[in-house]
């Protein structure tokens, strides 16, 4: 069955390829059918990879194969080539699974769109170039996935391309994730010329971690912060997450399967990928990990003030993306991957359900237009209501185990340190908060909703409902795989990735100097026993914190709804600079766009016009002024002419005469 891996990414290219190439004369249904097959083959043969590998010892779950030579210039040589170990597994999985059941939600909700078959085209396409990503074996075949998860969402954010909103918002993730992408490759050119100083010209991910120790602590560096750049674009995160909450004009699918599960995830999958590089650098650790925790609390606090149900949903994707990174910032890969898949079933649920939302509101985006909708849409309450208690780290669902695992290792870590699980846990307490806020103002009150909307409030579609249910089921059940020791498991997630990830946590300890210069003796304490009875304490904390944070929006929106006006009456200027996201958006508008802008017309005036074409006009003159001067001497007089004729020989015989050479 590995030596089939290459089907994994090929369905999602093949179903491109036939709707793109014949669905004109095809029927929706056929269109679907193929769409969602692709996708469903994907999930099933890596399900099939996956029951193989299972029968395998730990130290043999790595398969690679080439396909063919794809370039060879020089001492450069790339496959197409595949690799399929326990990280590329659970990404594949994860992906296709999420991807099949956004498939099969998107055929209702986009059964009246124009655009449905450019829509599944386009989504196939964007499975494929994902899946491409996270299973090729080398270094640039990745960046081929990363280019092509770019490119894809360009397409599907701005799908809609009539709205300027949409094709504006298509342009800016492009625009954005191109800055990023830069940085990611000049990290891959830095990598390639460093092992080739050594002799070893290669971009696979086994032999670049087999030389590795070639090179030195400062250049690795460089070359991880540079992808970490790349990171910081394609994950969205400060300074580069601007793109992401304008990235709801696409499709709500869309919003989905990108902030789920695939796009937005590529970063941490990179960082956990290349963990060996990682461990190796400490220092770019620590700027991961900081990144990362003031990602999650700042877009967090943004949550607060939004009224638009998907910005909420899109800053709480930011937020968890910011706790993935402190995960592998502090060395905790396997924990970053954990969560990664988890938010996948409840962040895809979510998502999906403000879509169901949406569908019975005549498309309503404002949530001070909804509320009482617990029981005209019950299904979609129900499920949203798991994935808002998974996603708050109520024990018992999937987020509570992965989120947990992060902060025990952002504290106890050599890496971690006590802010950083303090910030940590004070943003789970605020993603409670506002994801309770968004669910009460949903489903709970009265309905604000006009009366020509109320009278068309139903429930979803089965073929909508039936993908909701089975993300809800995952967004339960889904955190069991990796039950930490302390609570009577064997933590079977970190064991699976163990031939990947295992030993990268404890040879980053071990190495790192970490925030020790501001670590507490507690932390200090913590990081050296481990004990049960702190882990379990800190544990109980955490989820204290989120069901203070659940308390006080239940306070504010059921019990007595009129102290958030009242909040926002005293404190008018901060609401405003909040609701406004800190106006980080009209910042960059200012230094960046216009000042680009700026520079352009500086630039144009001063060295184009003044400069360059100073130059070429003022030589024009010059031989014009030189000609002018020189026709004075052509008069046509003969006279002048042998005038001439007799001092130049006069003066050429002088020289000759007079001259020492002669």
């Amino acid at each position: 069955m590995a030596e089939y891996i290459w089907l994994i990414p090929f369905f999602p290219a093949l179903g491109f390829l036939i709707n793109g190439l014949f669905g004109a004369w095809m029927s929706k249904r056929a269109i679907a059918w193929i769409a969602c097959l692709a996708v469903l083959m994907s999930f099933l043969a890596s399900f099939g990879v996956f029951l193989e590998f299972l029968d395998l010892p730990a130290e043999a779950r790595i398969y690679e194969i080439n396909l063919y030579n794809w370039i060879a210039a020089g001492e450069l040589s790339v496959p197409i080539g595949f690799r399929i170990d326990a990280l590329s597994l659970v990404m594949s999985l994860t992906v296709s699974g999420v991807a099949f059941l956004i498939h099969v939600y998107s055929i209702g909700y986009m059964e009246h769109d124009p655009g449905f078959r450019r829509f599944f085209v386009e989504l196939n396409l964007f499975v494929f170039m994902m899946l491409t990503l996270v299973t090729g074996s080398n270094m640039l075949l990745m960046f081929v996935g990363w280019e092509g998860v770019g490119l894809s969402s360009y397409l599907l954010i701005g799908f809609w391309y009539e709205k300027d909103s949409a094709s504006n918002a298509g342009k800016k993730a492009f625009i954005v994730n191109r800055i990023g992408d830069f940085g990611f490759l000049l990290g891959i050119f830095l990598l390639f010329l460093s092992l080739g100083a050594h002799g070893v010209w290669t971009l696979n991910f086994g032999e670049i971690q087999q030389h590795a120790h070639l090179l030195n602590g400062s250049l690795v560096g460089i070359i991880t912060f540079l992808f970490f750049v790349g990171a910081m674009g394609k994950s969205a995160q400060i300074p580069l997450y601007v793109w992401l909450p304008d990235a709801m004009e696409g499709p709500t699918p869309v919003s989905s399967l990108i902030h789920a599960a695939t796009m937005v995830t590529a970063g941490v999958y990179m960082i956990a990928r290349l963990n060996f590089l990682y461990s190796m650098s400490p220092e770019t650790m620590m700027i991961v990990a900081v990144i990362g925790v003031l990602t999650a609390f700042f877009a967090a606090t943004i949550g607060f003030a939004q009224y638009d149900i998907k910005k909420v949903l899109a800053y709480s994707t930011i937020s968890q993306l910011g706790y993935m990174f402190v995960a592998v910032g502090v060395g905790a890969y396997a924990a970053g991957i954990f969560h990664l898949m988890t938010h996948a079933f409840f962040k895809g649920l979510l998502f999906l359900g403000a879509g169901s939302v949406m569908h019975a509101m005549s498309g309503e985006l404002d949530l001070r237009k909804m509320g009482g909708l617990r029981k005209k849409i019950p299904i979609t309450y129900w499920t949203f209501l798991i994935a808002c208690l998974a996603i708050a780290g109520i024990p018992g669902f999937s987020g509570f185990f992965s989120k947990d695992e992060i902060l025990w290792k952002a504290f106890s870590s050599v890496n971690g340190h006590l802010l950083i699980w303090g910030l940590g846990a004070l943003t789970a307490g605020m993603t409670a908060f506002y994801m309770f806020r968004l669910f009460f103002g949903i489903f709970h009150g009265e309905c604000r909703a006009s009366e020509e909307v109320k009278k068309h409030i139903h429930e979803s579609p089965h073929v909508m409902t039936v993908p909701l249910m089975i993300l809800a089921f995952l967004a339960v059940v889904g955190g069991y795989v990796g039950i930490p020791h302390v609570l009577g498991g064997s933590n079977l997630f970190e064991h699976f990735l163990a031939p990947v990830l295992g030993g990268a946590h404890q040879s980053a300890a071990a190495s790192s100097p970490g925030f020790g210069l501001l670590s507490s003796a507690w932390a200090s304490s913590a990081e050296a026993s481990h004990e049960t009875s702190l882990e379990i304490m800190l544990m109980v904390l955490s989820v204290i914190i989120a069901l203070i944070g659940i308390a006080i929006a239940y306070i504010l929106y059921i019990r007595n709804t009129g102290l958030p006006g009242k909040f926002t009456a005293a404190f008018p200027g901060l609401f405003k600079v909040v609701h406004n996201k800190y106006y980080v958006d009209e910042f960059y508008d200012f230094v960046f766009v216009r000042g680009l802008l700026r520079l352009g017309d500086l630039l144009l005036k001063v060295v184009d016009i003044g400069i360059i074409e100073g130059i070429v006009n003022g030589l024009g003159s010059l031989n014009q002024w030189a000609g002018s001067q020189l026709r004075k001497i052509e008069t046509g007089i003969v006279q002048q002419y042998a005038l001439g004729i007799i001092i130049g020989a006069i003066v050429v015989v002088g020289y000759i005469v007079f001259s020492p050479v002669f």
